[in-house]
């Protein structure tokens, strides 16, 4: 059995040796590859846009955490919002990965700076305000990615505008509505009621 036991590690041994940390690159044909590269910057520069949309409301969240804020329910609809965004930007990455045109560099679409533009407010509806503006602008640079390419003389890409008019600019139409009834119903509120209106609506947004 003992020298059973030496063989075995003798062959593990040879096996490891064998082993290799790098490999040749495959041929794989590219012909399924066939996004239009004015297509695929714009899908890369909008991750950076979901990124920066997801800091922004972060910085939203952690405003209305505070102790001399304390607005947990206010606080709870910007983090929300902050990991939808990220959602976003990962189901882009996705998508370009499905399509072959992310195979490799994928870190370079995160290096850029991602710091907020803005850190306080001075009440909740000035954040939300700030909030709508935000999503109307992501609206906007997803209607220009969709108009570019679908207006694309060299290729239409049929799939790519109907992935992102269906999933996307939904969602940012739903979520745009939200936040204006949102912010209707508080300055309704602390018209009437004050600082005590926005007490009230942080409790009903838990």
């Amino acid at each position: 059995m003992k020298g059973f036991g030496v063989f075995v590690v003798f062959c593990l041994a040879s096996a490891s040796a064998a082993l290799q940390c790098e490999h040749r690159i495959p041929k794989i044909p590219d012909d399924w590859i066939d996004m239009n590269s004015v297509c695929v910057k714009r899908i890369k520069s909008h991750v950076m846009e979901e990124l920066k949309a997801a800091m922004q409301y972060m910085a939203m969240g952690a405003h209305f955490s505070r102790d001399t804020i304390n607005r947990p329910g206010f606080a709870k609809l910007f983090f929300d919002a902050a990991s939808e965004e990220r959602e976003h930007a990962i189901k882009l990455i996705h998508y370009l990965l499905m399509r072959g045109e992310l195979t490799s560099g994928v870190s370079d679409l995160i290096k850029r700076s991602l710091m907020p533009s803005t850190m306080t407010w001075s009440d909740a509806a000035s954040a939300l305000r700030d909030a709508l503006q935000l999503e109307a602008s992501v609206t906007k640079k997803i209607r220009d990615i969709i108009k570019s390419c679908e207006d694309e003389t060299d290729f239409n890409d049929y799939h790519l505008v109907d992935y992102l008019t269906g999933d996307f600019l939904t969602e940012q139409y739903q979520g745009q509505r939200d936040l204006a009834g949102k912010l209707s119903t508080l300055e309704k509120l602390m018209d009437k009621h004050g600082a005590l209106g926005e007490f009230l609506f942080d409790k009903k947004l838990l």
